[in-house]
């Protein structure tokens, strides 16, 4: 099973645009853990079943494949200010959310009408999760 947090997991696109959002954080004010990037299969499938047939809250809608994790295109932050990681500061994601965007990420903390995921960001370049389970590429 892996689950990393490792920048270089990341697909060489997203890895370089990653290092300019948590730059940028730095330079507004608000440092940045990454802790989740790329997860197999195994993993994502854990996650899909907590708050399932497991214990604890759902964290995702998304199984084995459908998750841009898996596809080395996402990762999942908390912001830290002053030491400390501010999982509930939601002015504080909300300017890593404007962060990122600027930088073309999608932040799913806008997202609607499914789970929104404040700690989420993912670049795509347009692609679809059918896109890249049919082999495309960044």
């Amino acid at each position: 099973m892996i689950s990393s947090r490792s920048l270089d997991d990341l697909n060489p696109k997203v890895k370089k645009l990653a290092e300019q959002f948590i730059k940028a954080c730095h330079d507004a004010g608000i440092d940045i853990l990454i802790y989740s990037t790329y997860r197999d299969a195994e993993s994502q499938n854990e996650l899909y079943a907590q708050g399932r047939t497991k214990p604890g809250r759902i964290v995702t809608n998304a199984k084995a494949g459908f998750s841009y994790h898996n596809w080395r295109c996402a990762f999942d932050f908390v912001p830290i200010v002053n030491g400390k990681a501010r999982w509930d500061d939601s002015a504080a994601y909300a300017l890593c959310g404007n962060i990122g965007e600027d930088l073309g990420f999608e932040w799913a903390g806008r997202w609607s009408g499914k789970l929104k995921e404040t700690a989420h960001m993912q670049f795509t370049g347009g692609l679809s999760i059918f896109d890249f389970q049919k082999g495309k590429t960044l």
